[in-house]
């Protein structure tokens, strides 16, 4: 929507293809139907905080940052705020505002919308130019085509890998595709007990055996499932995360984030003496959420039974050292249709990155998430839609055939 209504606000004549009955359909439930737009920071942050390619969007990001963003869904009528994070949403916490202002962005416009499903791309002869596009009413002739399908993520929203397809008819790599922004699989059998149990403020560090160097720290939110870990610092670690290796990870969660290991230990011993005979599962309600009690004392190698009175100063430091570092053993990603984003796509070293035109067809363009580039949470992987949207539209634009002079 943002390539149609740019591109048509240049002057060019478009039409958008949309195979559901509904525009922004996925978009609409973005943020957990809010719509983290994008994150009120620098362009250069923005590349930062896109470990798949970032350097591949500098040029796009800086031509259209988030301060463009803001002031473009403002002038549209949807007043915003900014919250923790730098994360920027719509003052109304609703999604569908974000979406209803590109729709009124087209019509303003004039962009045709067809809700109809494109089956294929259309190309000459040698493949060397795009000609168009063929849906189940016929072929449609266009001299520019850019493709915005998104990933495989929420393919009930109409991502189901279509522009992964369209590439690779063109000629294109598209490289491999796998979940990010994903929950995790656990190996512990405690997660599942703790199911439904969420963290709001624990530090993590991300490890990985045999690596000396951590591969992720964060501070944050977290929740325990039925197959192992979600939530925002979860989502974010796992696109630090590689497939092929993904069960040499563990994730260690410091519970008492906000206490050093000495004032911590100055606190187990007040709270251990003032409960005297007092079992431990009871008295470390003061320190802990229920549920997470028995697989904390069990890693600590305290009897829940056991008087307080009776704790020994060994137990007391393995309880110290297992708040301030849980451990959690990851299995896996879970399926990439449960995914924010795709990571891998479309290869940036096959795009332009001034106007993501595809080196190999002329006037084939992509945009979005169907390039292989992916951010972290924040408002990164909408921020990233917005910036290729707009530099394919401009793009598609500034190569257009020159306008026949009129008749004399």
């Amino acid at each position: 929507m943002t390539a149609a209504a740019e591109a048509a606000s240049l002057g060019a004549a478009v039409t958008l293809f949309e195979k559901n009955r509904v525009l922004g359909k996925k978009l609409a439930i973005t943020g957990k139907g809010r719509c983290n737009l994008t994150n009120d920071c620098s362009p250069d942050e923005v590349v930062a905080s896109v470990p798949n390619n970032g350097r591949f969007l500098f040029g796009a990001v800086h031509a259209f940052p988030p301060s463009a963003v803001k002031e473009k869904m403002e002038s549209l009528g949807v007043p915003l705020k900014t919250e923790r994070g730098s994360r920027v949403f719509p003052e109304s916490d609703r999604a569908s505002d974000i979406v209803d202002a590109l729709i009124r962005w087209m019509r303003q416009n004039n962009v045709t919308v067809r809700n109809e499903t494109v089956r294929e791309l259309l190309f000459s002869e040698d493949r060397s130019e795009i000609r168009g596009v063929r849906t189940v009413s016929g072929d449609s002739l266009f001299d520019r085509v850019i493709v915005c399908t998104g990933g495989l993520s929420y393919p009930g929203t109409g991502s189901t890998g279509d522009g992964y397809r369209f590439a690779r008819d063109a000629g294109l790599t598209v490289t491999d595709l796998s979940p990010s922004l994903v929950p995790l699989v656990c190996k512990d059998a405690f997660c599942a007990e703790m199911m439904g149990l969420s963290l709001r403020n624990v530090g993590m560090t991300v490890t990985e055996e045999g690596k000396e160097k951590p591969v992720y720290r964060d501070f944050g939110e977290m929740l325990f499932t039925h197959f192992g870990v979600s939530g925002p610092i979860i989502l974010s670690a796992s696109a630090h995360l590689k497939k092929e290796r993904i069960s040499s990870y563990v994730l260690h969660l410091d519970l008492k984030p906000a206490l050093g290991p000495d004032i911590l230990d100055s606190r187990l011993i007040r709270e251990l003496t003032g409960a005297g005979n007092r079992q431990f599962g009871t008295m470390a309600r003061s320190l802990l959420p229920v549920s997470m009690i028995p697989p904390v004392a069990s890693l600590a190698g305290i009897p829940l039974d056991l008087k307080c009175n009776a704790v020994t100063r060994e137990m007391r430091q393995n309880l110290l050292r297992t708040l301030k570092d849980f451990p959690v053993s990851v299995a896996g990603f879970r399926p990439i249709e449960e995914a924010i984003v795709t990571s891998g796509g479309v290869s940036v070293k096959e795009l332009s990155p001034r106007t993501m035109e595809s080196k190999k067809v002329s006037g084939l363009f992509f945009a979005g998430e169907v390039i292989d580039v992916d951010g972290y949470t924040g408002g990164f992987n909408l921020q990233i839609a917005w910036s290729t949207g707009i530099a394919a539209a401009r793009g598609a634009v500034s190569r257009a055939p020159a306008p026949a002079e009129p008749p004399v």
